[in-house]
């Protein structure tokens, strides 16, 4: 798992110019997990933007609308009440898509700038171990391979 801190530093990436912090910080974030929705915890929601917004509002059948602009274009969002994101984060599962979930570790009251936030999960179908998440009616199973040195097969 990830345990990378994001702060404030201004990035050195021509790609984050004209970006607010804040999306200059999920730009970050986002970077390193290129292949998962990234649920970007802001207060009481989990957000999502750009294309993992649009991927996400079509799936869970939410509200996609938008937030600032990016290059004179409006960047989607959608986002879900972290008190639900259980439940959409099992759908989601249900549909064979990995989630990185990114939250708050800062202390806003006393962040200058955006609170500082890390990814603290990676839940994927073939990971899922969380029961909260987990169908009752369907097998989740897992299967483990170790190499035997100097042997054919496994």
């Amino acid at each position: 798992m990830n345990t990378r801190t994001h702060s404030t530093d201004s990035p050195s990436s021509p790609a984050y110019a004209g970006q607010t912090p804040m999306m200059q910080q999920y730009l970050r974030i986002k970077a390193e997990h290129p292949t998962e929705l990234l649920f970007y915890r802001m207060g009481d929601f989990y957000e999502l933007f750009h294309t993992d917004a649009v991927k996400a509002a079509e799936l869970l059948d939410i509200t996609l609308t938008s937030r600032g602009q990016s290059a004179g274009e409006p960047i989607p969002m959608c986002g879900v009440p972290y008190h639900a994101a259980d439940g959409y984060l099992a759908r989601l599962v249900n549909l064979g898509i990995s989630v990185a979930v990114c939250e708050q570790i800062g202390d806003p009251a006393t962040s200058k700038g955006p609170v500082e936030r890390q990814v603290t999960r990676i839940i994927t179908p073939g990971t899922l171990t969380d029961e909260a998440l987990q169908s009752g009616t369907r097998e989740s199973l897992l299967m483990g391979i170790q190499p035997c040195a100097g042997q054919p097969g496994y």
